[in-house]
């Protein structure tokens, strides 16, 4: 195997450093199984890893991105054989263990899933760890018995965003009357060629209220932001309601009462795509490919970026100057 490029994060007297650097086969991790990385995505989390604004980074130096996507060039695990198309998300990838912002990866072969059918390598990188993510909150609010049938409102917060947009991509395509929350009125024509039905401003789901309750709306909610925009969240859910909750930029502190969940039976549903079971993982892979129409998954990406672009980039999405997905072509 020949030197292949990486993005390298360290830091040193409380500096964070970005950039990337030729490496050397030797220099991979331990793993099963080789990848040659052709795609990643750049996500809410690498922006915080690559400029240290968190602790992200279990330890340093490190190959952070959370999402790859690629081809087996050597595997010892019986599942797996080269020339193999395969995807990886989560398990800490990115923050403990290599990610996707390099060439060469050495990976365990228990945390790849196979390119599901229908699929290519930067589409499921169009995708990535965000779409997982939306999949994933749409599974467990059908898991606790909503259908489009009804036709009342489901919202998503940070709509924008790429586990926003690829929320009211799936939910708009099943049928379900999408209302879509947003800071940034610019973005209502890309969110409306995704499917959103109508739009609510995000300070009027997170200004602070001394109710516990308010009028009912919401019928279920896809929430990528948390703080604030949670607890409003509660106050308006419909009675047996869930959120489906993933992101905390909005802040991980959480001020309502008991009151949603007693006497309006309120879910509040954690998702978690970094650890989530192989088995639902796949599942929720096959339903991406099947469920999210080629134009919507092209819609979703913002650009397509290089290694070298990346720390510039991950800046950008934590100021929340990017709409969408950022594809990094890591194989060129």
């Amino acid at each position: 195997m020949d030197q292949f490029k990486a993005l390298i994060v360290d830091q040193k007297e409380g500096q964070t450093t970005a950039e990337v650097q030729t490496l050397g086969p030797e220099q991979l991790p331990e793993g099963d199984v080789t990848l040659r990385v052709a795609y990643s995505s750049l996500n809410y989390k690498d922006g915080l890893a690559l400029t240290g604004q968190a602790r992200v980074l279990r330890h340093h130096p490190m190959v952070p991105g959370v999402d790859m996507a690629g081809s087996v060039v050597e595997s010892d695990s019986p599942d797996f054989k080269p020339g193999d198309e395969v995807i990886l998300t989560g398990f800490e990838h990115g923050e403990s263990r290599w990610g996707g912002f390099t060439q060469l990866n050495r990976v365990r072969a228990e945390h790849l899933v196979a390119l599901p059918a229908g699929l290519s390598l930067r589409q499921a990188m169009a995708i990535g760890t965000a779409g997982l993510t939306a999949m994933l909150s749409v599974m467990a609010l059908e898991a606790q018995g909503l259908t489009p049938a009804e036709q009342r409102e489901v919202v998503v917060t940070g709509a924008a965003g790429g586990v926003g947009s690829t929320a009211v991509a799936i939910l708009s395509g099943l049928g379900y009357n999408v209302v879509a929350s947003t800071g940034r009125a610019e973005t209502h024509d890309y969110l409306a060629q995704l499917g959103a039905r109508t739009f609510i401003e995000r300070e009027l789901l997170a200004t602070p209220s001394k109710r516990p309750l308010e009028s009912e709306r919401w019928a279920a909610a896809v929430d990528a932001v948390g703080g604030e925009t949670l607890a409003g969240l509660l106050r308006t859910m419909a009675r047996e309601g869930s959120i489906a909750l993933s992101g905390n930029a909005g802040g991980v502190a959480l001020t309502t009462t008991v009151l949603p969940f007693i006497l309006r039976g309120v879910n509040l549903l954690g998702i978690d795509s970094n650890f989530c079971p192989q088995a639902t993982r796949r599942i929720a892979w096959q339903r991406l490919a099947q469920e999210i129409p080629a134009d919507l998954i092209e819609l979703m990406v913002a650009q397509e970026a290089s290694l070298e672009d990346i720390p510039a980039l991950g800046r950008e999405i934590l100021q929340g100057k990017i709409r969408g997905r950022v594809v990094i072509a890591v194989g060129e």
